[in-house]
């Protein structure tokens, strides 16, 4: 994978925009923008909740983390590709107003200089609040495409047309959540294009239905002059390297989410290609290791 400096067009950053929060890379003949969405604060215990607290507390003392609160950052992605420009995921938007770090990318796009009605296609790898909620905002919305295509499994849409929770270890979805996948499939039934395995949305850029987080979870894979990423979305969190059998809160099947998890692991780990994901630290790019029985992360260095 080779790093290019900079491949977005930037305009003046924003006012409390301290550090720029996106980093170019170059796949190929391929553009990826990273784009952080922000971080969000969530109680610790939604990182593994069939573990002892006391094995939870250990693994975050080990990393120097709160045992109390855990940061999530969520990382949006924008790809260039034969003349067309895909949004992947969208943030929080204005869902959760009582968490102002979080919910940025509208104007972190304007940061970039990526202008919303240039975005032809949109991914959504699942139907989560903190994936759709900023195609549910005003502010992006109305200076998007008013048919911009967006592309997302079968499954996805299927699950949620009647959402059982019943397996899921958090004990049901607060109300936010699952409003949120309701009001987005209504606002865009009309845009939404489902495919069944996968679907190529621009040159060398093909998302996947691996299901696992959600029943509908789907990868994006980018492929261009030898050179491979995989978006991997929510299919890995932070602690799944070391844990991989850990269930995470939001995990809506996790005992398939952990098998799902694990071939996935091994396969990026083989391949030895490079990963994004939703819920790494900024920029999460990196790389997957084999580590005995489990992973290591290999974060990319961050060239500029």
């Amino acid at each position: 994978m080779s790093v290019v400096k900079d491949i977005s067009h930037p305009t003046n950053a924003a006012p409390d925009e301290s550090v720029p929060s996106r980093y170019s890379l170059r796949v190929g003949d391929i553009e990826v923008l990273v784009i952080s969405d922000g971080v969000f604060t969530l109680s610790a215990s939604t990182l593994a909740t069939n573990v002892k607290p006391a094995d939870l507390s250990a693994w975050l003392t080990a990393r120097l983390e709160s045992v109390d609160e855990y940061k999530w950052p969520l990382n949006v992605v924008v790809v260039r590709s034969g003349g067309r420009t895909v949004l992947i995921d969208s943030g929080v938007g204005d869902e959760f107003p009582d968490a102002p770090r979080v919910g940025k990318l509208a104007s972190r796009l304007d940061a970039a200089g990526v202008d919303p009605a240039s975005i032809t296609d949109v991914v959504i790898t699942h139907l989560h609040v903190d994936h759709v909620g900023g195609l549910l905002s005003e502010g992006l919305r109305r200076r998007m495409r008013p048919n911009v295509t967006i592309h997302l499994a079968t499954a996805e849409v299927a699950f949620w047309a009647a959402p059982d929770f019943s397996q899921n270890t958090f004990g049901g979805f607060p109300d936010v959540l699952a409003s949120a996948e309701r009001r987005f499939i209504d606002m865009y039934r009309g845009q939404l294009r489902p495919f069944e395995t996968e679907c190529e949305v621009a040159p060398g850029v093909v998302a996947s239905c691996i299901g696992g987080h959600t029943h509908g979870h789907s990868v994006v894979h980018v492929a261009s002059g030898g050179e491979r990423l995989t978006f991997i979305g929510d299919s890995v969190f932070e602690n799944h390297f070391d844990h991989p059998e850990w269930h995470n809160a939001f995990d809506h099947d996790p005992e398939e989410a952990v098998r799902v998890r694990l071939a996935l692991l091994r396969k990026l780990a083989a391949s030895g290609e490079s990963v994004l994901a939703a819920h790494l630290p900024f920029p999460s790019i990196g790389r997957v290791a084999v580590n005995g029985d489990v992973f290591r992360w290999i974060p990319t260095t961050w060239d500029y």
